[in-house]
């Protein structure tokens, strides 16, 4: 999935305002976690995900996981909150034009 600057300020503009939905206990990333991530990023398009790590190599290896899994695109990353989107068929949030 390919976005345009012009998209990526208009979904930012709307994370701006959402709570993370989802964020990593003790245990980490487990199949329970990654499931419910996909859950919300298939109902939401777009969502937050609070990764409460203070090593940045791994906090770096668990969004690299959760976007490989998901099948998400990583917007940005602003302390320990990742923001993802991805599009359901639904197409609830709708992009400007490229």
């Amino acid at each position: 999935m390919t976005l345009s600057n012009k998209q990526k300020q208009h979904l930012k503009g709307l994370a701006h305002s959402i709570k993370p939905v989802v964020q990593l206990g003790n245990n980490g990333l487990t199949e329970g976690v990654l499931a419910e991530i996909d859950g919300a990023i298939n109902h939401h398009e777009l969502i937050k995900v609070k990764v409460p790590t203070d090593d940045k190599e791994e906090k770096a290896l668990i969004i690299d996981a959760i976007v490989r899994e998901t099948g998400a695109f990583k917007l940005q990353t602003i302390g320990h909150v990742v923001v993802l989107y991805k599009q359901s068929e639904d197409k609830k949030i709708e992009l400007p034009k490229k």
